[in-house]
């Protein structure tokens, strides 16, 4: 049964309005000017009520903390500032990659994630 509670409003509208992935501590900074004495706790689970509901699902990259992004948009790969540590959303896809897949063997997916700095730290 889905909670209605006043925490679950503000993350999920955070999600919906959010142009990039978010991890839960962006989250709940951003939840934080809405309800200032949420919980890191109470925003991590948030996030699993809403990703074991399938709004949300988690965007792995190599040795960050999980985050997680609105489910079905569609299909794009991520780039990470090396300075802010944020990590946009970037659409389209080199694709062909199964041009460069080894002979024999059967691609079953791919992720790409791009690495420099953003707009923001750039000035």
């Amino acid at each position: 049964m889905e909670r209605k509670t006043p925490q679950r409003k503000v993350i999920r509208e955070i999600f919906q309005h959010a142009e990039r992935p978010l991890s839960a501590q962006e989250a709940l900074n951003e939840a934080r000017h809405y309800i200032p004495k949420m919980g890191l706790a109470t925003a991590y689970r948030v996030i699993k009520e809403l990703s074991d509901e399938g709004f949300l699902h988690p965007v792995d990259l190599p040795g960050d903390a999980q985050r997680f992004e609105v489910t079905g948009l569609a299909h794009h790969h991520y780039f990470q500032c090396n300075s802010c540590e944020k990590v946009y959303g970037i659409n389209g896809c080199p694709g062909n990659f199964p041009n460069i897949v080894p002979m024999g063997f059967q691609l079953e997916s791919h992720e790409v994630i791009l690495y420099g700095t953003c707009q923001g730290c750039v000035h």
